[in-house]
């Protein structure tokens, strides 16, 4: 059976060791050299084991304080990748949308200008909440020479016209506003007509269309240009959608033509510098 005295053993060899240590530095102090010699001879082999055992105690708390240090280190150095990381995404989307908005640009000059007329670029920045009232507002004015009914359009054709101006600001109705009313002739048999705005998303209907005339889905509408008419001629507004089969009592034939810009998704529009009729 183990003596309840047992754990206190350590501690009295280690009090022996010291008064022993203690011992041999006052008789090496007093002895001469070549005692003192041996003295600390024998010392240093019955003290290794005692340097050898502070040496592994002390070792585990330097490593904690080595750790706690490089640890820092090492969150610093995280934070400023971290922060490295984020400027060079920033960077890397802030250059995918340049290169978007110079792509947009570049396409508006691919407009077929009938008329060789003065034009304006201008950026779109937002859209009105009504549904009622389908209009956007650009970043040009009177102090661009902006004017009243302007046309407004896409590398791909017609979007609208300005309905209001200020010095730096412009209101654009779209083409699919219930107030809006376009002059049309169709690419292939020439007539003309009038095409009404009903709302967003939908088609145009086209009125006055001769029942004898040959309209076929796919048909390129253009704007007409005629007397009155607050549009230039040869500008492309859309295609046409539908062609119902013509009744008895009908006028007139009943089509409709679908724009041929995404009116849901405009950036950079360009303005004609165009005064028509009003």
């Amino acid at each position: 059976m183990v003596s309840p005295s047992a754990p206190s053993r350590p501690r009295s060899v280690l009090s022996l060791v010291v008064l022993t240590a203690v011992t041999l530095i006052v008789l090496m102090s007093r002895s001469d050299n070549s005692i003192s010699r041996r003295v600390r001879g024998v010392a240093r082999d019955v003290f290794a084991p005692v340097g050898h055992l502070g040496a592994k105690v002390t070792s585990p708390i330097g490593d904690v304080f080595s750790g706690v240090t490089k640890f820092h280190k090492l969150k610093k150095e995280n934070e400023t990748l971290s922060r490295e990381v984020d400027r060079y995404r920033n960077q890397a989307l802030q250059s995918v949308d340049a290169r978007r908005e110079l792509a947009a640009l570049l396409r508006l000059d691919k407009f077929q200008n009938p008329e060789d007329i003065p034009t304006l670029n201008a950026r779109v920045l937002g859209a009105s909440p009504s549904n009622f009232e389908l209009t956007f507002e650009i970043n040009r004015g009177t102090n661009h020479h902006v004017g009243l009914f302007n046309p407004v359009v896409t590398e791909a054709g017609l979007i609208g016209q300005i309905v209001s101006v200020s010095k730096s600001r412009s209101l654009v109705r779209l083409i699919t506003d219930p107030r809006t009313r376009i002059g049309v002739r169709l690419a292939e048999s020439g007539d003309v007509g009038i095409a009404n705005g009903v709302g967003p998303g939908q088609a145009l209907p086209i009125d006055n269309i001769e029942l004898d005339t040959r309209v076929s889905p796919g048909e390129a509408v253009f704007t007409s240009g005629l007397q009155d008419s607050r549009y230039p001629a040869g500008i492309l507004i859309g295609t046409i959608g539908s062609v119902s089969a013509v009744k008895a009592g009908d006028l007139h034939r009943r089509v409709s033509l679908k724009p041929v810009v995404n009116l849901r998704r405009l950036g950079f529009v360009k303005i004609l510098l165009w005064q028509g009729e009003g």
